[in-house]
């Protein structure tokens, strides 16, 4: 559901009757008290003439209203609708939760749209209540709080850490979010029943910095798990653990250096799932959080996507059967079109191998090994003058491969959240060597689209053929066709 489908009546039954499914969807502010909280907020119910909703945290911010220090509403799951909308705002909150803004500027996110800065200012303070400026601070805001609340690092650290030009800026900034001083923010720190533990004071930021990291509704991590389990590349991706209780790692290449996340498979009773960045910059942790967040599919509406796709009556039952079935994104879309095009035409265990052997000849080593992680996966300059003879593949394929990686070298086409969809697969259909199965691939995984139908992939068309489906069924499930193909794969 997204916020333009309902009234403002409706909205407040939401929140009358703590509706998890709409957290991150809007936020409701309570004049006589001054706070803003999510709907699920466990609070008695304020009346309906105090309450005024807005689309994003940082509105609610810049209205003068506080974080409610009980519901935490700055941690609540993205919206869906920003992965799925392919208009500017949509792609400007992707890039803005990348820490593009952080890390370039409004000048730097402008140019990335395509816009300038005056008019992507304008269209997000329209139809969101606030500019990219105030959607970064409410960002670094939540990032600072989690810093203080999970590590035993020094006020002046997780300032830097979290984004803040300022000690004195990050100082304000919680003061005015939180109603309190870090030192206080600090000691109300909750309790916490992590799978990894804390962080010892002994150990510091070097043990990571632990999160929870949301979403709503049910979430299928053993089919999750699963997919990415049987993809799992050696040396960048492993899965230790038995099913169940499993553990994902792997090696992040990030702006200010290398990193390892390790998620659980055990998702929290709250509605989260438990992970640990290993950073060599504490400034990286909202960009490698965001982009396990992409991996792992968090912001999805399962609810908006069930509704939607139980209508079908062939797929009614494999929704049924997997509640909150999830489409993974990517850590890092020049990897995952890589892998995309050696992957193509063969086995999923022969895909791995091959991303295998060309990460043992061209990645680069980690400075100390972590368990089975030995690499971070080979940069896209380097492939691209490279012989790629150390991998077993037709010639045509390595043709492919590097004029893929040497167009992505020179940025045209350009795979990062904010990027235009339609554009990006148009660019890569005009490589030689990228078919439809290739650009739909990575539009759907590089790309974060939720709704991508690979007709052409023969599991596909053998999954529709068993429980009845068409392509002419296929136009009821958009948006939401990647999801359809999901549940196709997962068939028994």
């Amino acid at each position: 559901m997204t916020i333009e489908d309902s009234s403002e009546d409706s909205r407040y039954e939401a929140v009358s009757s703590r509706d998890a499914r709409f957290d991150g969807v809007f936020f409701f502010a309570v004049s006589t008290t001054g706070i803003y909280c999510r709907p699920s907020c466990p609070a008695i119910t304020p009346k309906r003439r105090n309450v005024s909703f807005y689309r994003t945290a940082a509105a609610a911010q810049g209205a003068g209203f506080r974080a409610c220090r009980r519901c935490r509403p700055d941690a609540v799951p993205g919206s869906a609708e920003w992965n799925a909308r392919a208009d500017v705002v949509g792609r400007a909150m992707r890039l803005i939760g990348d820490g593009v803004v952080d890390r370039e500027g409004v000048a730097g996110l402008a140019g990335r749209l395509g816009y300038s800065a005056r008019q992507v200012q304008r269209q997000l303070n329209a139809e969101l209540g606030a500019g990219p400026i105030a959607l970064a601070r409410a960002q670094r805001g939540h990032t600072a709080r989690v810093l203080l609340q999970t590590t035993t690092m020094q006020a002046a650290e997780i300032a830097f850490a979290a984004g803040f030009a300022s000690v004195r800026q990050f100082n304000d900034t919680i003061r005015e979010i939180y109603a309190a001083t870090p030192s206080e923010l600090r000691s109300a720190r909750p309790g916490r029943n992590s799978r990894f533990g804390p962080v010892a004071p002994e150990n510091g930021a070097a043990a990571g910095v632990p999160l929870r990291l949301a979403h709503r509704g049910p979430y299928a991590a053993v089919e999750v798990f699963d997919y990415l389990g049987r993809r799992a590349v050696p040396g960048i991706e492993e899965l230790v653990g038995e099913r169940g209780s499993r553990i994902y790692r792997r090696t992040l290449r990030l702006p200010g250096g290398s990193g390892v996340a390790e998620i659980s498979e055990q998702p929290g009773q709250g509605g989260w799932l438990e992970c640990r960045l290993h950073l060599a910059d504490l400034r990286d942790l909202t960009t490698a959080t965001q982009r396990m967040r992409r991996l792992f599919d968090l912001d999805a509406d399962p609810c908006a996507v069930a509704e939607r796709l139980g209508t079908d009556p062939a797929l009614a039952p494999l929704v049924a059967a997997r509640p909150g079935l999830r489409a993974p994104g990517t850590a890092d879309p020049h990897e995952l079109a890589v892998r995309a095009v050696l992957g193509e035409g063969v086995s999923v265990a022969a895909g791995r191998r091959l991303g295998g052997a060309l990460v043992a000849a061209y990645g680069e080593p980690l400075c100390e090994p972590s368990g089975g992680l030995t690499h971070l996966f080979p940069r896209v300059e380097a492939l691209a003058a490279a012989a790629l003879t150390e991998v077993d593949i037709p010639g045509a394929r390595r043709a492919t491969l590097r004029t893929l990686t040497a167009a992505l070298a020179r940025g045209a086409p350009v795979l990062d959240p904010g990027a235009d969809r339609d554009e990006t697969e148009l660019q890569l259909l005009a490589l030689p060597g990228i078919g439809p199965w290739t650009a739909g691939y990575i539009r759907m995984r590089a790309l974060g689209d939720p709704d991508v139908l690979l007709t052409g992939d023969a599991s596909i068309r053998a999954g529709m053929r068993r429980v009845g489906a068409s392509t002419a069924d296929a136009q009821e499930w958009r948006p939401w066709s990647s999801y359809a193909m999901h549940h196709f794969w997962n068939l028994p």
